[in-house]
């Protein structure tokens, strides 16, 4: 099933969707999950809820989702853990002496967050945005000390990220939180994708992403250092996992600032992040407002 967070003239609203047909489902029954939070906390009873009123969808609940205005498959997190280092090739062009023996864990805010075809916004202060093709896990069952042998079981479904960020930022420091905390540089989307339609794991795909058309990164996402249920289990240890937690699994190699010369994200680029099985984020790229 393919789930999409989406705006109504009332406010933010779920939906299903059926190749370019979108289902409300506020709009089918008003009792059904109206939040991607609760439609995962729901579990399987909200699953089959769903799956129910989908038979019965009268015509006035669907629209073109190509005419909707996506929102981030979920809006508002409780946590965004991102992954570093988590591809060998993308490890080796980042630092060629050594590679991690334990995931590299950091955090990254809500408020970063942009839809599909919404633009990324190269921030003000540096020309410096780059692009990283990731694959998303959100949790969709709590969880604390998380077996690894049961850690796909706490899976809610798969998306998309572009986890843009801001180079010179970066490196400033050893910490790399601000540089990958601008506003409006991480794209997450467009749909969130039940894990019975994807590979346990999500393992084995093929991810790429494209820079106006030209591919810069692909890989498959059995070159992870660390797969999704080690993450799983890992963040676990420190942490309890909430339904629409989300963890973003780590981009391969061809990032801007390793090409040669490097290329960094302009005004007038369209980046698109590809994943067999799922389909396309896409954003633009326009230069952020300045503040007055």
């Amino acid at each position: 099933m393919r789930l999409v967070s989406f705006l109504h003239s009332d406010g933010p609203r779920l939906g299903v969707r059926l190749g370019d047909v979108l289902v409300d489902l506020h709009a089918v029954n008003p009792r059904l999950p109206r939040d991607m939070a609760s439609f995962l906390a729901g579990g399987e009873d909200a699953l089959a809820a769903v799956a129910a009123a989908l038979r019965t969808a009268p015509a006035e609940s669907q629209m073109r989702f190509s005419a909707v205005r996506l929102l981030p498959p979920v809006p508002h997190p409780g946590k965004i853990i991102c992954v570093g280092l988590n591809y060998v090739d993308h490890a080796v062009e980042i630092d060629p002496r050594n590679l991690p023996d334990y995931p590299t864990f950091f955090g990254r805010l809500a408020s970063t967050l942009v839809a599909h075809n919404e633009p990324l916004l190269r921030p003000s202060v540096s020309t410096k945005l780059d692009f990283e093709g990731e694959v998303a896990v959100v949790i969709g069952k709590s969880g604390r000390m998380i077996d690894p042998g049961k850690a796909l079981g706490h899976v809610g479904g798969y998306a998309l990220f572009n986890e843009g960020s801001v180079r010179d930022y970066q490196f400033r420091t050893s910490q790399w939180f601000l540089g990958k905390n601008f506003d409006a540089t991480g794209a997450f989307g467009p749909e969130l994708c039940t894990p019975d339609e994807l590979p346990p794991g999500a393992k084995g795909l093929f991810l790429a992403t494209r820079v106006n058309g030209r591919v810069m990164q692909e890989a498959t996402t059995s070159e992870m250092l660390f797969g999704v249920a080690t993450l799983i289990a890992s963040l676990s240890e420190a942490m309890t996992l909430h339904p629409g937690d989300v963890i973003v699994t780590g981009t391969p190699s061809g990032v801007g600032f390793a090409q040669k010369p490097p290329y960094y994200l302009k005004p007038g680029d369209v980046c698109e992040i590809e994943l067999e099985g799922y389909g396309v984020l896409r954003n633009p790229v326009t230069d952020a407002p300045v503040p007055f």
